[in-house]
């Protein structure tokens, strides 16, 4: 098993690994997205409270839970990068951070456009927006603090301290609706629980959200693919594979 880690660790490795699934994820993200918008946007029932401005969560929702899980998993990058120095492991997270803060953003615009005729306001200092703005400012600080520092394993060390340090914003997100009383609804939607909604508005929701994964390991693959093409330009392999495009 450690073999398999240490060989996929490798950048060469995920190289190979990675362009043989990307035409896969990549077709995989298209169809869900595709199949979820058009059932949730067009042909799943009103919110019997809310009407069709419940639409919105059919981007919302799956916005909010890839951007939490895009953070840990650049979370357990860092992890990785600190305890083995796999320099994979600091190319996905400088690689992930982007795609994290895009990802974190699209979840604030469309809650406070949800937010708008539900709470009638765009923006209150709800426990949940104030502590996912702070998860877009982690993401921007990872950002900001890797162009900031031009030796690659200085950069890698500081960003991986960051990162595991902002970890603990995770837990505030997601249990925020619990611990303190807020105008943001608690979740009515879980991977692990029964859905607390009808089969047809839930299935399309889930559909969404395995489309929004797809498309997060696709874009995330194709931009590490780019970084190791970048940081390996002098090494033998990288000069036949360029040479045999």
């Amino acid at each position: 098993m450690w073999n398999w880690f240490h060989k996929l660790g490798a950048p060469r490795s995920f190289f190979e690994i990675s362009g043989r699934l990307l035409p896969w994820t990549g077709v995989i993200a298209v169809l869900l997205l595709v199949t979820g918008a058009v059932w949730g946007l067009a042909f799943a029932p009103p919110d019997y409270q809310q009407g069709n401005s419940a639409r919105i969560m059919y981007v919302h929702v799956p916005a909010s839970i890839l951007a939490q899980s895009s953070y840990l998993m650049m979370a357990g990058a860092a992890v990785v990068f600190m305890v083995w120095r796999m320099k994979l492991a600091d190319i996905a997270i400088q690689c992930a951070a982007p795609i994290g803060a895009s990802i974190t953003f699209l979840a604030l615009v469309t809650g406070a456009i949800w937010g708008k005729p539900t709470w009638g306001t765009w923006w209150v200092w709800d426990a949940r927006l104030t502590s996912t703005l702070v998860q877009l400012f982690l993401f921007i600080g990872v950002i900001a603090l890797r162009s900031a520092m031009e030796n690659r394993e200085s950069a890698g060390r500081a960003v991986s301290v960051l990162v595991l340090v902002g970890v603990v914003n995770i837990p505030v997100i997601k249990y925020s609706v619990d611990w303190w009383f807020t105008l943001h609804q608690s979740s009515s939607f879980s991977m692990t629980e029964k859905p607390a909604m009808p089969f047809s508005m839930w299935m399309p929701l889930l559909i969404m959200v395995l489309g929004y994964y797809a498309f997060f390991f696709t874009v995330w693959m194709m931009r590490i693919r780019s970084e190791i093409l970048v940081r390996e330009s002098r090494t033998r392999w990288v000069q036949e594979w360029v040479a045999g495009r």
